[in-house]
């Protein structure tokens, strides 16, 4: 499927909140810059969250309290090996309430659960994206 702008990400990330039930964990795939943020918030709006949503590529994780369902957001892009965050990992994929979005999950792929959804985002141009899910 092929994404136009900000605004077509934004809801994709509503229409797929929309068909989910936690707990889950989605795996997004994307270079940097490739719309994996936009898509996220798009998401949390659709969860009922009313925060903002910003990437956690700083801080490994961000959560957030939804109306439907919590969100929490990994981003594993610096680190090499995840450590103690597999503990919280672990716990936040176990939560009945929770919707778990992780980014550059090659780190901690063995151990992501057998049914997860993933979602890839390629950068075709500034305003286009071709969404892949699986």
């Amino acid at each position: 499927m092929l994404i136009r702008s900000e605004s077509e990400m934004l809801a994709f990330g509503e229409r797929v909140a929309s068909q989910l039930e936690a707990p889950i964990l989605i795996e997004l795939v994307g270079d940097v810059g490739a719309g994996k943020t936009t898509f996220t918030r798009g998401l949390a709006h659709g969860l009922g969250v009313k925060e903002a949503i910003t990437s956690p590529s700083f801080t490994i994780s961000k959560s957030y309290r939804g109306e439907k369902a919590d969100l929490v957001h990994y981003d594993f892009y610096r680190l090499g090996d995840p450590g103690i965050m597999l503990e919280d990992l672990a716990e936040s994929i176990s939560d009945p309430r929770a919707v778990t979005v992780v980014e550059w999950a090659d780190s901690i792929r063995n151990i992501l659960p057998e049914q997860h959804k993933t979602i890839i985002i390629k950068y075709i141009d500034e305003n286009t994206r071709e969404v892949i899910e699986r």
